[in-house]
């Protein structure tokens, strides 16, 4: 079994469901959608992202001789018998990726017989939300840095092999410039990037021997490591190498500052380097950064062309989980509703409408039944796959690098006070009349709530 692939990566009590709907002869059309109901306190907007691996997970689904043969040790032969023939045949309607959202807007609509509807949850939200949150992470540093080199530096502490892979994309996708982790620029077609570890300079016994060996191995771009010992003597060696090196037409091109006050670091470096004659070679500042001490940094003036962003970038450290939901909307042709006391959910199939101002600044957005005529503004959710099949042209074949420079485009329709790291007022999403009269019509048939406070014991 590929463990990452098979559809054993579930929960048990999706194949418990099964097993009862088949029991009951439940495979009527279900429309389930995926949401996120909140935002976290340090998030103005999410970003949409995942979209891509949950629509090849959809497509390749299927259950191998093993995986029947430890299922059959396990459950009925009813449910074994309906998995060897297993597909996704549903259709799937989903905001495209790189699209900016809010809470109680669907970001993905799966329409499919109820076996399979329920059956891919599980692997649908591991994916979306996995890569939203992210994605949702890595643009506040672009939002910040416009212009700077940023480089997902993560891979060492993210949570697992596919975390490390899914993080380089997802940042990717929000605009940042690369990864260090060689795979995913294999996989995803991104950029990489990678300078040297302090042992590399720790294991020659000069440290100047250390930066020639380096720039001669390398000589079209390599970025010099500068602070295993003293950061300014360092950048003093350089400036004398440089010199050396011009004689054979090579360039230092760039100089990297891992520790201490980067800031201040990098004023002396920079100075150094541009009496040296060396006012091209880029500085390039890591260590434990997150957005906001990209922010001071850049709103200090420090002298830094570039900024490697790991360990925070990676888990997410301030927000590492988003509340989101895949629920049941609609079933045999009924709308339903769930109606738990703090996460009751709109019913029906939707679509959500932004609306912008004249300069192209959103300004509201609606969220409405799909069924009821257009609302003012563009329809952020289209069709992604028909009958288990990707439609061609659709936005979920995008290439990563178009995805790309579309989030970064939609980040210029933000309100000015959503793209600050500052908790912002929250976007203004309406529930259409329409979908809120449709909901009073479901707690209407299902009957009151019976307040716990009545109760006797």
């Amino acid at each position: 079994m590929n463990s990452l692939s098979s559809p054993l990566l579930t929960d048990h009590y999706q194949l418990t469901m099964l097993e009862s709907y088949l029991q009951q002869g439940m495979q009527e059309t279900a429309v389930f959608e995926l949401f996120f109901r909140k935002l976290p306190p340090t998030r103005n907007f999410l970003v949409a992202a995942g979209l891509e691996q949950a629509l090849e997970f959809l497509e390749n689904l299927h259950f191998s001789a093993g995986e029947l043969a430890w299922l059959r040790a396990r459950f009925g032969p009813a449910l074994v018998n309906y998995l060897e023939q297993f597909r996704f045949t549903g259709d799937v309607h989903a905001m495209p990726e790189g699209t900016l959202f809010f809470p109680d807007e669907p970001i993905l609509r799966i329409t499919a017989p109820l076996p399979q509807a329920q059956f891919v949850e599980s692997r649908l939200i591991n994916l979306l939300h996995f890569e939203t949150l992210i994605a949702s992470k890595a643009a506040r540093s672009v939002l910040v840095a416009p212009g700077k080199l940023l480089v997902d530096f993560g891979m060492r502490r993210a949570h697992g092999a596919e975390a490390a892979l899914l993080a380089a994309r997802a940042s990717y996708l929000a605009g940042f410039s690369g990864t260090s982790t060689v795979l995913a620029a294999a996989i995803y077609g991104m950029p990489s990037f990678g300078t040297v570890a302090h042992s590399y300079i720790q294991a020659h016994t000069d440290e100047t021997a250390a930066f020639e060996h380096l720039v001669r191995c390398h000589p079209e771009n390599s970025t010099l490591l500068i602070d295993t010992y003293d950061t300014e003597a360092a950048a003093i060696k350089v400036v004398t190498l440089a010199r050396k090196l011009a004689q054979d037409g090579i360039e230092v091109s760039g100089v990297r500052l891992d520790s201490g006050d980067l800031g201040m670091h990098a004023r002396c470096v920079r100075r150094i380097l541009d009496e040296g004659r060396l006012e091209k070679t880029r500085i390039f500042a890591s260590g434990n950064l997150n957005e906001n001490r990209v922010q001071e940094l850049i709103s200090s003036g420090a002298p830094i062309d570039g900024f490697g962003v790991g360990t925070a970038l990676d888990v997410s450290s301030d927000a590492p989980a988003l509340d989101c939901a895949y629920k049941l909307q609609e079933y045999a042709g009924k709308a339903r509703r769930k109606r738990s006391e703090g996460k009751a959910t709109w019913p029906g199939r939707k679509q959500v409408y932004r609306k912008y101002d004249p300069d192209g600044r959103a300004v509201r957005d609606v969220v409405a039944l799909e069924k009821d005529d257009p609302h003012e503004g563009e329809p952020l959710i289209v069709p992604m796959m028909r009958n288990g099949r990707r439609i061609d042209g659709i936005n979920g074949n995008r290439k990563l690098e178009a995805i790309r420079r579309q989030t970064v485009a939609n980040y210029a329709c933000l309100p000015e006070p959503l793209r600050s790291l500052e908790t912002a007022c929250a976007y203004p999403v309406e529930i259409s009349p329409s979908l809120q009269a449709l909901a009073k019509k479901v707690d209407d048939e299902c009957g009151p709530i019976t307040s716990t406070r009545n109760l006797r014991v």
